[in-house]
């Protein structure tokens, strides 16, 4: 067993992997190993991870303060794991794992990363690879910010009803988030308050209310255009973007142009997305 100051690295076996399990406290210094890891119950401050690649990176009730991911590449990354050690998880306590202050800069997210019981607060995503990203029904995010491209990613408000009892809660928190420099593509906020979130000035988005009422009145619109098939499509995207927003977020929705009809003419979903817009006040802050 190696041990740097409190912390340990006890190793298991992975077949041909070399691969261990983290314990302790470390602080202040670069992470020394790039392997398969699994941190159980780890605690570690200002700890350097820049430009380090691992294997597989899992973390079960542990806790990174002011860690710097910058250029990290992930090929396979739990962020909070059920547990640690060989067998089926019991089912019965999910401890949390949390990010504070951690810095995710250019950091190369595996697709379909299993984000897990996992807090962040205060960390910043900038052009971090955070795409095709939908097993985050249990992740918290408060006064984050995210900046460059995000894409196909699922936010949740809400955790899975059969993991309720084990997480100990059922709702996330997911408050304070600053998507301003953001760019979204695909993005889905559900059971989430938008108005506790940060958008003003996000090019080509508008924070809108009452979007059952807002698709209704865009119809006539709709039925004035001559071809048919742009008629089905934006009417298709309006009952979509309707149903989605009374059941996930109290008839609020994040809207932008390609969410009325991304088959559209550039020209038709842009008068459709004015029309959209003028039916109500723009609830976005600022």
């Amino acid at each position: 067993m190696n041990t740097f100051e409190q912390f340990t690295f006890e190793p298991i076996n992975e077949g041909r992997r070399s691969a261990s399990i983290a314990r302790g406290e470390l602080r202040d210094q670069r992470f020394p190993l790039s392997t398969d890891v699994t941190f159980d119950r780890a605690r570690l401050v200002n700890v350097d991870f820049t430009e380090m690649r691992f294997p597989c990176f899992a973390a079960c009730g542990s806790s990174f303060d002011g860690c710097d991911f910058s250029g990290t590449a992930f090929e396979q990354l739990l962020m909070g794991s059920t547990g640690v050690g060989v067998g089926e998880w019991d089912g019965v306590a999910w401890p949390q794992t949390v990010f504070r202050d951690c810095v995710f800069r250019r950091t190369r997210f595996p697709d379909l990363t299993h984000f897990g019981n996992v807090r962040f607060e205060r960390c910043v995503f900038d052009r971090s690879r955070l795409r095709q990203q939908t097993d985050t029904s249990e992740a918290e995010f408060v006064d984050c910010v995210f900046l460059g491209r995000v894409r196909s990613i699922n936010f949740w408000g809400r955790p899975d009803d059969r993991y309720h009892a084990a997480l100990g809660r059922g709702h996330n928190d997911f408050s304070g988030n600053d998507f301003t420099a953001a760019e979204l593509d695909d993005v889905s906020f559900r059971h989430i308050d938008l108005r506790a979130q940060c958008f003003p000035g996000l090019p080509g988005y508008a924070l809108l209310d009452r979007i059952t009422e807002r698709a209704s009145a865009v119809l006539p619109l709709v039925d004035s255009w001559p071809e048919d098939k742009h008629r089905q499509e934006a009417r298709s995207a309006l009952e979509f973007l309707a149903g989605t927003a009374r059941e996930w977020s109290n008839d609020q929705a994040l809207v932008s142009p390609a969410m009325l009809g991304r088959k559209l003419p550039p020209a038709l979903r842009e008068e459709l997305f004015a029309a959209f817009r003028r039916t109500s006040s723009d609830t976005s802050r600022g």
